[in-house]
């Protein structure tokens, strides 16, 4: 199979689309054909060892992605010819990818492969800031840093589906702020604009219930500030390239909260949860009430290009390689 390999920490272009043996799946195991493996700004992190999580060599980049069941290994109920979506720690931008079965999702049949790529990352992702670590509750106002990116334009639907009150989308450009309006958000900021801050407290005076956090840097900063009473501030990662330092000080004001919310490791951690989210979100796929994202699909051969066009903002929405 063809696959692409990581053998020391690089940028896109110094992969290596390499010929590898096809791999055997093991006890609990399946072994998928791709039909589309969807990038996520962390495996731009990941190939560079700047994620959180550091694979050993060699490895494939990848961790979502969608095909059919072609091998099985002992004690797994899933069939050979079954279409799946799923999550992994690594291995999607290949042709065959070794999935742990509770990794995985049944599809509901008419679903597209490359748009059930886009799902299995940054729908959950959103779902647990939502629900699990912000504990959204209908009417109150969500502020999305990032809105315009995969799990921004997630957020936002799913926002948007359980009744939130007002959706702020903060995004860079009016192109991508645009997208943000395509989706279901209500009001648009461009944080490009040096008083997007003050913007969003002209909305909302009293400060704002959610907070999701897709940049750090400054603009987490400042989205801790926009907080109201009992706030929930959720951290979802740092694509602005910077940690941010936040203010306890915020937190204790407003008796609000700050949490992370790490998809990877509550599929690992908690299969039963990720199990739950998995069938909730796959049920609103089915009945129309969420519509995924993708926008742009890409060979499997042309991953390094697509990898850089994701790292430089040049992307909205989800992208998928297509072996």
């Amino acid at each position: 199979m063809k696959a692409w390999v990581v053998r020391q920490w690089c940028e896109p272009q110094q992969m290596s689309f390499e010929d590898l043996p096809l791999p055997q799946p093991g006890k609990g195991e399946v072994r998928v054909k791709v039909a589309a493996a969807a990038l996520n700004f962390l495996d731009t992190l990941m190939i560079r060892g700047k994620y959180q999580v550091q694979p050993e060599f060699p490895f494939t980049p990848g961790v979502e992605l969608s095909g059919t069941v072609d091998a099985v290994g002992e004690g797994c109920r899933l069939e050979p010819g079954t279409a799946v979506a799923g999550n992994v720690s690594t291995g999607g931008y290949a042709e065959y990818a070794i999935v742990a079965e509770s990794n995985l999702a049944p599809l509901p049949e008419g679903v597209d492969m490359a748009v059930a790529a886009t799902m299995p990352v940054v729908y959950p992702t959103a779902h647990l800031c939502l629900r699990d670590a912000a504990n959204m509750a209908e009417g109150e106002t969500v502020l999305i840093l990032a809105a315009a990116g995969g799990v921004g334009l997630a957020a936002i639907q799913l926002a948007k589906a359980w009744k939130a009150g007002r959706i702020i989308a903060a995004a860079g450009g009016k192109a991508k702020l645009a997208t943000c309006a395509e989706f279901g958000a209500d009001t648009l900021i461009d944080y490009n604009d040096k008083d997007w801050a003050e913007q969003v407290k002209a909305l909302a005076p009293k400060g704002v219930d959610i907070v999701i956090d897709m940049v750090g840097g400054e603009y987490a900063k400042q989205g801790l500030r926009l907080l109201g009473w009992r706030g929930r501030f959720v951290v979802v990662g740092f694509a602005g390239g910077t940690i941010p330092k936040l203010a306890a000080n915020r937190l204790l004001l407003n008796q609000a909260r700050a949490i992370g919310v790490f998809w990877g490791g509550t599929a690992l951690r908690e299969p039963r949860l990720a199990q739950q989210v998995f069938a909730d979100l796959f049920a609103m796929l089915a009945r129309g009430a969420i519509r995924p994202i993708l926008t742009a699909r890409y060979p499997l051969a042309e991953a390094p290009r697509a990898m850089d066009d994701l790292a430089g903002r040049r992307t909205t929405g989800k992208v998928v390689l297509i072996p």
